[in-house]
């Protein structure tokens, strides 16, 4: 039977570190700690804005995210600057494992989707600068649900947007917070454990798997259908 997989973007398949080169350029040595503390303001702001039903789509929250990091951090980046940096989103690179890891996955009856926060238009740009487009069966995005993950309603979506029609459906995501979401929402979930140093939060919600690549996703699948015959 077909399984369906529902692919984070930011984060599992491209990553959001991306921007540190050009940071460094603006900020210096401090560009590492600015990039991880934009990242982790946007992903609050679109926790804040699920949770108060009041949706702005993620670029929106991406700029408000680096105005705010820009302010904490005391830099006076000029409006020029801040555009370069939000269009690198639209281009981010793709991890090592996203196109090995996606291709290798094509053996197996699977079929996988791009599923993100980010709006489509984007989400299209960024997966077909990385190459990975081709090597996905669409992509989800949550825009057109007007809500973010962990919101219960956007696991909701993706099965309605799928098509899934009641099959066996997988999250796969470098974030913990999704995978989390997925699970509690009723999917199974394989949380991308890339470093033995990352933590998963310890609030009562485990991962159905872990794997440390997505290149391993596809022994992961294959060893389960084994079983499972």
């Amino acid at each position: 039977m077909m399984m369906y997989l529902a692919i984070d973007v930011y984060g599992t398949l491209v990553d959001t570190a991306g921007v540190t080169d050009q940071l460094a350029g603006l900020v210096g040595d401090r560009a590492p700690e600015f990039a991880t503390a934009w990242r982790a303001k946007q992903l609050e702001y679109t926790f804040r804005r699920a949770l108060m039903h009041d949706y702005a789509d993620l670029p929106t929250c991406t700029r408000q995210a680096l105005d705010h990091t820009c302010l904490t951090f005391g830099t006076d980046m000029a409006a020029t600057d801040r555009d370069a940096l939000m269009a690198l989103y639209r281009r981010l690179p793709a991890f090592a494992d996203a196109e090995p890891g996606l291709r290798a996955l094509r053996d197996l009856p699977l079929r996988p989707f791009a599923f993100s926060n980010g709006n489509r238009d984007d989400l299209d740009h960024a997966l077909e600068a990385a190459a990975l487009a081709p090597l996905l069966a669409g992509v989800v995005s949550l825009n057109e649900a007007r809500t973010f993950k962990p919101h219960p309603a956007a696991y909701a979506y993706f099965h309605r947007a799928a098509q899934t029609g009641g099959a066996e459906t997988w999250l796969v995501s470098g974030n913990p917070f999704d995978v989390i979401g997925a699970v509690t929402s009723g999917m199974h979930a394989v949380w991308i454990k890339r470093s033995p140093t990352m933590v998963f939060d310890p609030i009562g919600v485990a991962p159905t798997a872990v794997v440390s690549s997505l290149i391993e996703l596809t022994a992961m699948f294959r060893e389960r259908m084994r079983v499972a015959k």
